[in-house]
């Protein structure tokens, strides 16, 4: 589930309104509106332990969206492959979250990332039969 979505989720269930949660939070309602929409993510990780204390889940919740992959990770890798995907998603949830990358560092981090699924993915794809991916693209930017 995404970040928006679990706040948004999060903050029917106690009741509040988007200009309530914007002021607890210290942010401006458009701000707060655009987190709800997935518009943005805060900027400064002390808005993300504003809004885990104000509905009262933990921080982490809100900082990991890829449930599924850990939930993969543990199925394919076991208990040490779940742990790892956690650690990998809250480390680079906490390096966007810390404030101190400029957006151009950010884009940079992002498009490292993609870069590499990708390389990965095409490389995986040598050692997979073809009969595997019934000659399927996989949508990567070649």
């Amino acid at each position: 589930m995404k970040f928006c979505d679990k706040l948004r989720e999060l903050r029917k269930k106690s009741s509040y309104t988007q200009a309530e949660m914007a002021e607890m939070a210290g942010v401006s309602l458009r701000t707060y509106k655009n987190y709800e929409l997935g518009d943005s993510y805060p900027r400064k990780r002390e808005v993300y332990f504003s809004l885990s204390r104000i509905l009262g889940v933990d921080i982490n919740y809100l900082l990991t969206e890829d449930e599924d992959f850990v939930t993969s990770a543990g199925e394919q890798y076991g208990y040490s492959g779940q742990k790892q995907a956690e650690k990998i998603i809250n480390d680079v949830a906490g390096l966007f979250a810390g404030g101190r990358l400029s957006d151009n560092d950010k884009d940079a981090v992002m498009q490292a990332l993609q870069q590499i699924y990708w390389d990965s993915k095409k490389e995986n794809r040598k050692y997979s039969r073809s009969s595997d991916t019934g000659g399927e693209t996989d949508g990567s930017p070649e």
